[in-house]
């Protein structure tokens, strides 16, 4: 069945039990309501749907089709969707399944990540000192990466968090390259692909290895010219890897492209929408939340919520709708690694996000409801627990990085 007879935009007015509602008129993060979607069951949720929305999308294939008399379909969004779903099954060759545990798969990963970290510090010194890029030392760090991400790809992402505040150059490479990985496993692609994948975010912004120091490490905002400057950083890194005869075409395309933007707001081309190549919007999507989540001498870090927030606001213009649904189912809406207070008043950090329960994570208890600290850490599993009442555990909210004195380096589980 066609999308545009699968997925029916209507008036909120037309919704009743038995409907299974796919998409809403605003953000999900901007109500209470699951992100996959949800199924009425209550005529509860159809109050808190009218009081929030004015349309909504309903999946017929799902669950009861709503009356013809409430349709309100957008023919050109119907399309893009369409085309866009039909994107995504494509690049869906394989499944990934988890094969060890977070404990086994930390110590592994914790080796794999020290000995990735100093290649790419290694090959980004080469490249600053004019050597050229060699790719032979990257790919024993990027191949015992990728074999964790595969097996596991919640080790590496708890690493890259207790890491965030190390060297900004070479730590963003490295989260470029584990969320890349990371984004590549959950869409499904062969392995050789979510190799291309994890190279280009490690190489995209090799071009900053041509720039001068004192412009990467100033404080503040930077004056237009000096934007400029860190702008042709693309252009500087397609001169390193162009002429590479071991890099496939995806990874130059990836170095190209990842600042394009889904509006055509980007550089340096101006590219928009399915223009820009799919590798290339990946890319741009990591790109930002990585960058958004390290410490940068130039701009405020973000928590990893707050940072997937801000890519939902910006779903529709900077990027592709679909392509941040997607992110967000892979890495929760509440990434491993955030600081979350819980609705007891306990405050944890995320170890892992369920991929059907991504508003009920693990969690690993550090402060008591009085906000003191435990005497032994606690992991607790969000989608079992409940409170006293029998009410659902829940995260109350995200909280920002060292929030009530917690170093996140502290928590390693040995």
């Amino acid at each position: 069945m066609d999308i545009d007879t699968r997925e029916v935009r209507i008036s909120v007015q037309g919704v009743g039990l038995g409907m299974f509602v796919s998409r809403l008129d605003r953000p999900w993060l901007d109500t209470r309501f699951p992100i996959q979607g949800m199924m009425i069951t209550s005529d509860e949720e159809v109050f808190r749907l009218l009081r929030s929305c004015s349309h909504v999308w309903v999946d017929v294939t799902a669950g009861r089709a709503p009356d013809l008399r409430y349709l309100a379909l957008d023919e050109p969004e119907v399309v893009r969707v369409a085309r866009a779903q039909e994107d995504f099954q494509a690049l869906r060759r394989t499944r990934w399944n988890v094969e060890t545990d977070l404990e086994t798969e930390l110590r592994l990963a914790h080796t794999a990540n020290a000995s990735l970290a100093a290649c790419v510090e290694e090959v980004m010194d080469d490249l600053r000192l004019g050597l050229r890029l060699d790719l032979g030392k990257l790919k024993d760090g990027v191949d015992a990466m990728i074999d964790s991400i595969l097996r596991n790809p919640t080790a590496f992402a708890w690493l890259k968090e207790l890491k965030r505040r190390d060297n900004y150059t070479y730590q963003h490479a490295m989260g470029c390259g584990i969320w890349s990985a990371s984004f590549g496993r959950h869409l499904g692609l062969e392995r050789y692909e979510i190799r291309n994948l994890a190279l280009g975010g490690l190489l995209c912004d090799i071009g900053m290895t041509r720039l001068p120091l004192d412009l990467l490490a100033k404080q503040g905002p930077l004056a237009a010219d000096e934007a400029e400057l860190v702008r042709r950083h693309v252009q500087h890194g397609l001169a390193l890897v162009e002429n590479n005869p071991d890099l496939p075409p995806e990874i130059i395309e990836i170095v190209a492209t990842h600042h394009e933007r889904h509006d055509g707001s980007g550089y340096p081309s101006g590219l928009k929408g399915n223009d820009i190549p799919i590798f290339g919007r990946i890319m741009g999507l990591v790109d930002s939340y990585d960058a958004m989540t390290c410490i940068r001498p130039y701009a405020r870090s973000r928590s990893p919520h707050e940072a997937v927030a801000e890519l939902y606001q910006q779903r529709g213009s900077l990027f592709q709708p679909e392509l941040v649904e997607q992110f967000i189912q892979a890495c929760g809406i509440y990434p491993t690694g955030s600081l979350v207070e819980l609705s007891s008043g306990q405050v944890g950090v995320v170890t892992e996000v369920h991929s059907l329960k991504r508003l009920r994570p693990r969690v690993m208890l550090l402060l008591d409801e009085n906000k003191a600290p435990l005497a032994r850490f606690k992991e607790i599993d969000l989608g079992e627990e409940t409170e006293q009442g029998g009410q659902p555990l829940t995260v109350k909210c995200g909280l920002a990085p060292g929030a009530f004195g917690i170093d996140p380096s502290e928590l390693f589980l040995d």
